[in-house]
């Protein structure tokens, strides 16, 4: 189990870093992406699945990391928004996106920095 914890770790770092990349080459199929978060019932529900997924395999595979406190709060931080989210209604997701999306799309560069941080620091974690 713990082993397929750690390729989902991988290949979240791995995501985050290609989003950051794709904002970088092509900032406006970036800004469609982003503005496509909580779109839809559907959109909103696959991303919050997504995201609990990530958060427990980041809780599991992190007593094989570096920094193993760190690692588990950051995968329950992640796993506890996800499933508040999942239970409010996804127009309020929806509502917030409208207010935060533009935020991040007007620093857009500086997101695409932490992405690519946050996904390098969790290869760097996660990788011997």
């Amino acid at each position: 189990m713990t082993w397929l914890a750690g390729i989902v770790v991988v290949i979240t770092g791995l995501w985050l870093m290609g989003l950051a990349l794709l904002i970088v080459v092509t900032p406006v199929r970036a800004e469609r992406f982003l503005l496509g978060f909580a779109s839809s019932a559907r959109a909103h529900y696959t991303e919050q699945v997504l995201r609990l997924i990530a958060g427990l395999a980041i809780v599991v595979f992190a007593v094989e990391t570096r920094f193993t406190d760190l690692f588990r709060i950051f995968g329950w931080l992640i796993v506890v928004t996800a499933l508040g989210l999942l239970l409010v209604p996804w127009r309020w997701h929806h509502r917030f996106g409208k207010w935060a999306i533009p935020l991040a799309i007007r620093h857009i560069n500086l997101y695409a920095l932490g992405a690519f941080l946050l996904g390098a620091f969790m290869l760097y974690v996660v990788l011997p």
